[in-house]
């Protein structure tokens, strides 16, 4: 082979090599052109383009990816009141510290390290500290609590002695909102002044105590007893009213009082599954210093609590209610053990712990409970016994009330195909008044009714 077969070779590979990449670079440029013909289409049917391409990806990855999650409404939650205790409040009133590090010293209670603190000294001082270690707020502490802002339920009635001879002063107060690590005074601030007697109520209580004089010429009344119920709720700076104006041996407790505040409303927010006090979602109703709530949920189990608004809830909630010791309530559940539905009645007992009333087997279902005294259910018959006629149980009289624990009583043996509650046909009859328990056609007119006319002659 010469040289000039070796050239002539090579010329026509490359020419070839050339041609077909000419080729491929105007397949490309066709598909470009047409891609961007596409994209213009796409961008002038936007929103067609857009629900096509979502209903694309649904198809693609919605198969078995279905949202877990649940939206609710958004709420405002302060971080004071859900964040969790994780630190104990000690304090030292002879030394006048407080703080999470100090042991050794008296238990105050559980609080978070966001907290902030109140401190009460013997001389009528008080001052809001954030929480730490250990801090120095002054000697003689008569009272240390975490505390809560806004909180106009806490009442505090204090006895003080105005300056080192002064006159004895009561007087009741709410401590709301003050500019922390600055001292403050509930006494008239008068040198020598000292609180005699001092109590917090987180419901606004109003106990009677006893004072007891110091012996005196001429002093014939040695002993009194006076209710803090008599004093209105007023400003921390205000004075108070005089109690006695002669010396005093001692103050002491002679009875607890109760709330002069009322009972507090209260309203639980099934979208964000929170209780307030502004009246939004169901109304529980008016609560007291020892009431209860209680929670019945979905899985057959109830529970009591109180009614802290930074309480959480479970989502399978079915009934949340106040607590009234002595209320029945009427269940019928599938026992998931012997596969047949059971009625039974009980009260449920106070228990901060989640108790189980349709026994242990998770695959129990709750089918039906009632709070109404006479409750009737209709029992509908499926399988084999469609052919059945329907049967209605009278509960109250089919079986009695036994304690959450019991199994029940079996409603039937036959195959069910559902059980819904109907009207009860006995009703809890209602008492009229004296004057409007009459009989028909005996009523007689009466001197100062309206509807009688007089005449006049």
């Amino acid at each position: 082979m010469t040289r000039d077969d070796i050239i002539r070779l090579t010329e026509i590979k490359i020419k070839r090599i050339s041609k077909y990449d000419s080729a491929k670079a105007d397949e490309h440029i066709l598909n470009i052109e047409s891609e961007m013909e596409e994209v213009k289409n796409h961008l002038k049917n936007i929103i067609s383009f857009t629900i096509n391409y979502f209903k694309q990806i649904k198809k693609k990855y919605g198969k078995g990816r279905e949202r877990r999650t649940e939206i609710r409404n958004f709420d405002t939650i302060q971080a004071t009141k859900v964040v969790a205790n994780n630190a104990r409040l000690y304090f030292n009133a002879r030394e006048g510290f407080i703080g999470t590090g100090l042991k050794k010293d008296e238990f105050v209670c559980e609080c978070s390290d966001i907290d902030d603190v109140i401190v009460i000294r013997k001389d009528g001082v008080y001052l809001i500290t954030k929480v730490a270690d250990k801090v120095f707020v002054g000697n003689d502490i008569i009272y240390v609590q975490v505390f809560l802002k806004n909180d106009e339920r806490t009442i505090y009635n204090i006895v003080y002695q105005d300056g080192k001879d002064g006159p004895l002063l009561a007087k009741r107060c709410a401590i709301t909102g003050l500019t922390r690590d600055k001292e403050y005074n509930l006494t008239r601030g008068t040198p020598g002044s000292k609180i005699v007697y001092f109590s917090a109520n987180p419901n606004g209580e109003a106990e009677v105590i006893r004072v007891h004089h110091k012996p005196k010429a001429r002093l014939k009344k040695l002993l009194f007893e006076f209710d803090f119920g008599q004093l209105a709720i007023k400003g921390k700076s205000s004075m108070g009213n005089i109690l006695t104006r002669n010396p005093v041996q001692k103050i002491v407790l002679k009875e607890k009082g109760l709330s002069t505040l009322g009972g507090r409303k209260i309203w639980f927010d099934d979208a964000v599954l929170r209780l307030n006090v502004d009246a939004r979602g169901t109304y529980l109703g008016e609560f007291s210093a020892d009431d209860k709530l209680l929670v019945i949920t979905k899985n057959g189990c109830f529970r009591h609590t109180n009614f802290d608004l930074s309480n959480h809830f479970e989502e399978n909630i079915l009934i949340i209610e106040k607590y009234r010791p002595g209320k029945v309530y009427s269940v019928i559940y599938l026992d998931a053990d012997q596969n047949y539905y059971y009625v039974k009645r009980f009260m449920t007992e106070e228990s901060e712990k989640p108790l189980c009333f349709i026994g242990d087997n998770p695959e129990s279902k709750l089918i039906s409970i009632t709070e109404v005294e006479y409750p009737r259910f209709e029992i509908k018959f499926g399988g084999k016994h469609k052919n059945r006629d329907n049967e209605i149980i009278e509960v109250a009289g089919f079986i009695g009330i036994k304690s959450y624990k019991a199994k029940g009583k079996r409603l039937t043996s036959y195959t069910v195909d559902n059980i819904h509650e109907v009207e009860p046909v006995v009703k809890k009859e209602i008492a009229l008044p004296e004057d409007e328990e009459e009989v028909e056609g005996s009523r007689q007119p009466r001197k100062d009714d309206p509807a009688q006319m007089k005449l006049e002659l």
